[in-house]
């Protein structure tokens, strides 16, 4: 899944577009009381109440979106009783508008994180640049929240940025104070897939350039943008199947130097290049991206150990050396290795 946002309307979900029935139970359990209450909910939102039961369910993310929304006029309540203080409808509006009055991103977030910071009692969030890094960090000082409390947090905070670009800003890492839920696989393919918990902080980090993007949003494409919320702000399910990932699957588990050129991969698959090019076209990927985003994954989890040295990285990813590793990277990330690493290993912010 991707968050995605254009300059002009949303685009239409697809039948694939899905949601796991995790998420449906998780956004229930405050939201909506048990029983037979959820049950009538749910065939409002046209979700048949029994694959609640069903583990491996999936739903669809029109569905999904209706639920969230149902629930939110339900509870007048936009973060879904999740927060001593209400997020009362019309306070996603609100923040749009205060975030749109600013010159640039990075004011936009501040002023928005403001108000959230207002709003929530439990949820304090500061932005905090860090020369070519930037996060943001919630200031908690009670126990952990929920995953999906936070993850809830982050695709408000998360889509509304992207939306005041223009554009989807990559995430580099997500951390989390709470313990690792049992399903995670929707929170990567939404976020990035590197997710830790347990973390001393909970804050999402990103490349600072995008901070300095100018917001040009009207008030017609503020209309348009809360009319299809939060459709627009979830995301297509990545299939697990797809030629893709089977790819990205393979290539993890292989050392760098065993990667395959595109002809003899094709030939791994039974299939021509000509073919295995026009097929991955079609998922919108390149053989030269699925490379380039096992690298930076593997990059990103190594330089959370500092144990890994550089030239370590360097030589596992396939590099002919340190700086060229260090050169992609930055091209990655807009962070040299050093200071990632000394971001993510930092315990205090």
């Amino acid at each position: 899944m991707a968050t995605q946002f254009t300059q002009g309307p949303p685009r239409a979900m697809s039948e694939k577009d899905t949601i796991s029935i995790h998420l449906v139970r998780e956004a229930l359990l405050q939201g909506c009381a048990p029983g037979a209450v959820s049950a009538q909910v749910l065939q409002k939102v046209g979700i048949d109440p029994g694959v609640l039961d069903v583990a491996e369910a999936r739903v669809p993310a029109a569905a999904y979106a209706k639920l969230w929304r149902l629930l939110a006029r339900r509870g007048d309540d936009e973060f879904f009783g999740m927060d001593p203080r209400r997020l009362k409808s019309g306070s996603l509006a609100f923040l749009c508008q205060c975030a749109m009055a600013q010159p640039t991103l990075a004011a936009g977030l501040v002023a928005g994180l403001g108000f959230l910071s207002l709003m929530l009692e439990r949820l304090p969030a500061q932005l905090v640049r860090q020369q070519s890094l930037a996060e943001i960090v919630l200031l908690e000082d009670a126990a952990p929240r929920r995953a999906f409390t936070y993850f809830t947090y982050w695709m408000i905070v998360h889509g509304v940025a992207c939306w005041l670009a223009g554009r989807r800003i990559p995430i580099l890492a997500i951390e989390l104070r709470c313990a690792e839920p049992d399903f995670c696989d929707d929170y990567k393919v939404m976020f990035s897939e590197n997710l830790r918990f347990d973390r001393p902080r909970t804050r999402m980090i990103f490349a600072a350039d995008c901070l300095d993007l100018p917001i040009k949003r009207s008030t017609d494409e503020l209309k348009r943008f809360l009319a299809h919320a939060p459709a627009n702000i979830l995301v297509k399910y990545r299939d697990p199947q797809s030629l893709a990932n089977r790819i990205k699957h393979d290539l993890r588990h292989l050392n760098a130097e065993h990667w395959p050129e595109t002809e003899r991969l094709a030939q791994q698959l039974c299939m021509s290049a000509s073919t295995l090019r026009r097929r991955l076209a079609e998922e919108g990927q390149t053989y030269q991206g699925l490379k380039d985003s096992v690298r930076k994954e593997l990059a990103i989890v190594w330089l959370a150990e500092p144990a890994i040295s550089f030239s370590e990285i360097a030589t596992r990813l396939g590099f002919a050396d340190t700086s060229s590793f260090y050169k992609a990277f930055r091209k990655w990330s807009g962070s040299n290795p050093g200071h990632y690493r000394a971001l993510i290993l930092s315990e205090v912010g």
